[in-house]
């Protein structure tokens, strides 16, 4: 990917390589920024929750809650970045396999900041597996593991 540092040094990420990155657009790209990554080992991203999202509009009108599966797509998309950085998977995508051990703890609202932190467990061949935390100014908010398969771009799902 252009202009992203390999070293295994702590690197931040801003929205342009990350839109370079991943293929996902607004309204479902839910990464704003990564503010610490390091390669093929872990990052740190952040998504910053408005009332102009369009999901709160319809979920739950007066008390808007970010829906859970929107936290988790959000944990699996900061997981893509750190695969997607690396030359050696150009031209893959990341596909959600299975998702484990998800356990949420309170909601996320308007004018939170949902920070994530990504770990890659393990990654054979063209199939992984990622753990993954949520928090709301450190407090835990939702939490699972992922496993996933890199297929190519090109290709039909």
């Amino acid at each position: 990917m252009a202009g992203i540092n390999i070293s295994q040094e702590p690197i931040a990420i801003g929205i342009e390589q990350i839109l370079e990155c991943l293929p996902h657009r607004y309204p479902m790209l839910l990464v704003d920024r990564i503010e610490e990554m390091r390669l093929g080992n872990s990052c740190v991203a952040l998504k910053n929750v408005t009332i102009n999202e369009p999901f709160f509009q319809g979920h739950y009108p007066g008390r808007p809650i970010m829906p859970g599966v929107l936290i988790l797509e959000a944990m699996a998309q900061a997981g893509a970045v750190i695969l997607l950085s690396n030359p050696d998977y150009t031209g893959l995508i990341p596909v959600i396999g299975a998702i484990d051990d998800v356990k949420f703890r309170r909601p996320v609202v308007p004018g939170d900041q949902l920070r994530t932190l990504v770990e890659l467990i393990w990654i054979r061949s063209r199939v992984g597996r990622i753990r993954c935390t949520a928090t709301v100014e450190g407090e835990l908010v939702a939490q699972m593991e992922m496993t996933f398969k890199l297929l190519h771009r090109e290709r039909p799902l």
